[in-house]
């Protein structure tokens, strides 16, 4: 199903112009208009999809595929040091526009990127405790 109101939605159908890496009847990957690097892009399923929690299984399946198979191309071509795949889920997880997308993202040797976190600590009972947390689910 698609959302009218969805611009991620209207540019995967094409009827918003793109720069499109790769098209097939599911998924279309595009030039992101503010990259964060050379070459970043987006993969955008046609169906309107909010975030992950919402993708059906055979097409989340089908989400890695397409963008490990796409970013083995990107790499290739653009000669990157590395890559970057980023999902963001919700708006306190960066998610800004509501319709699944996947960020491809080339990495080169210092670009600057910004992507990395500065990792925090955790005791062994915080650690058991989402655990038991995440068991219970």
């Amino acid at each position: 199903m698609k959302n009218n109101d969805c611009i991620f939605c209207k540019i995967a159908n094409g009827e918003i112009p793109s720069t499109t890496l790769y098209e097939d009847d599911a998924f279309r990957v595009i030039l992101d208009m503010g990259p964060a690097t050379r070459g970043h892009a987006l993969l955008l399923p046609k169906e309107h999809y909010a975030d992950l929690f919402e993708l059906d299984d055979e097409t989340a399946s089908k989400v890695l595929i397409r963008a490990k198979r796409i970013a083995l191309r990107m790499k290739n071509a653009l000669g990157a040091d590395g890559f970057n795949l980023v999902q963001n889920n919700g708006e306190a997880a960066g998610q800004t526009v509501f319709h699944f997308h996947m960020h491809l993202i080339p990495r080169y040797q210092d670009d600057h990127a910004g992507i990395l976190w500065k990792p925090g600590t955790v005791t062994p009972e915080e650690m058991e405790q989402i655990k038991e947390l995440v068991d219970g689910q």
